[in-house]
């Protein structure tokens, strides 16, 4: 028989978070194509530590029978999320369970029941601290690593076991793979971006050092809410929230990758690319250690696969041919740094003049990843 032991209630709380962030890596230590997010980040979650836990509410359960974890999942109510959207929901994440109707259904009822007590209306997910996180439910593309932590992995039986139990599409993000061979702009984009160029107001930002981006990050984490908040999977981040991110993403930082776009001098777009190091943190399994940061570092600089996580322009300077200028300096990284593949990571179904540039690039769609919704 399941039983849903509920963190809050727990009388052993040290135990249950150790237990909430180990059972995953025993169900995945084989797939080799899953990442865990990093044990010091997930304890930062669990004991509410995180800013967006001064906000918004959350809690955590463990499935359990006859005294062993059979699954976990988070629930959350994110009160700037339903305010942005004119929805209320309840989000679920970090749903992992051994393949049995049983469970999945024990947790996720768990969820929803959380959700009914505080008079919401919806069960969405996979969701949690919007599109830099990652969401959704792997749905297609399970040959493929996932890159970092920017998008979730799950075992093919989670889509079914989801919706037997109660939920429906809410709605898909796409990944790509562009070659380098194909990542060669048409001539059409490439004498736009020349053109742009030429008459001097946009301008893309390089950089060398770390140091060189730490000048002009807050400028750029300012960006996220103008250009994503209104996103399906997004909300306003507090100030609090944009500085955790900040943290998050400096150290897998490459200098040359960064791409900010300015308009006659202010920094008005971004595209955000990292060389992808999911080999190495799936061998670490969460831990941070000297010998693993070391081998984080020179995966950063022989990675041959490129991610693309992220591009926005402020709505104002767009259409102006600022996304061509990006596109066209991303190339030219693309080509000098002899990356074998470049991927894009969880663009939005609704996005779709971006996704229509991304496959002009040559981008085949390769990974879907879909977030449900129950009504409660």
């Amino acid at each position: 028989m399941i039983t849903i032991e509920k963190l809050s209630d727990s009388g052993n709380k040290k135990n249950f978070i150790k237990e909430f962030i180990a059972y995953p890596k025993r169900i995945y230590s084989k797939e080799i194509n899953w990442v865990p997010w990093f044990d010091i980040d997930m304890k930062k979650i669990l004991r509410k530590k995180h800013p967006f836990f001064l906000h918004s509410d959350g809690e955590f359960f463990l499935a359990k029978e006859n005294g062993e974890t059979t699954g976990r999942i988070c629930v959350v109510s994110n009160v700037r999320y339903q305010e942005e959207h004119n929805r209320r929901c309840a989000h679920f994440f970090f749903l992992d369970a051994e393949e049995r109707g049983d469970v999945f259904k024990a947790l996720l009822d768990a969820a929803a029941a959380w959700a009914r007590e505080r008079k919401l209306d919806y069960l969405d997910g996979p969701m949690l601290f919007g599109g830099a996180y990652g969401s959704g439910v792997l749905i297609k593309g399970y040959e493929q690593s996932a890159p970092m932590t920017m998008m979730p992995y799950n075992y093919p039986y989670y889509e079914t076991m989801i919706e037997n139990s109660g939920f429906a599409k809410l709605f898909d993000t796409y990944g790509t793979d562009i070659s380098p061979d194909n990542f060669i702009l048409s001539e059409r984009i490439t004498k736009m971006a020349e053109k742009v160029l030429q008459r001097g107001r946009f301008k893309v930002l390089e950089f060398k050092s770390k140091k060189e981006i730490l000048k002009v990050v807050d400028d750029i984490i300012d960006l996220y809410n103008a250009t994503l908040a209104d996103h399906p999977e997004d909300y306003p981040l507090t100030d609090k929230e944009l500085d955790q991110l900040k943290k998050d993403l400096l150290p897998i930082v490459s200098p040359d990758l960064i791409k900010i776009l300015t308009y006659d001098g202010k920094i008005v777009g971004y595209l955000l690319a990292f060389a992808d190091i999911s080999p190495i943190l799936h061998r670490n399994m969460g831990k941070i250690t000297l010998p693993g940061l070391f081998k984080m570092m020179r995966g950063m600089k022989t990675s041959e696969k490129l991610l693309a996580n992220g591009m926005g322009i402020l709505p104002e300077y767009q259409r102006l041919g600022g996304n061509a200028l990006l596109y066209y300096e991303l190339s030219k990284t693309v080509q000098s740094r002899n990356f074998k593949i470049a991927k894009t990571v969880q663009i939005n179904e609704s996005t779709v003049l971006m996704l229509a540039d991304i496959h002009k690039l040559g981008a085949v769609d390769e990974v879907i990843h879909r977030v449900y919704q129950r009504k409660l």
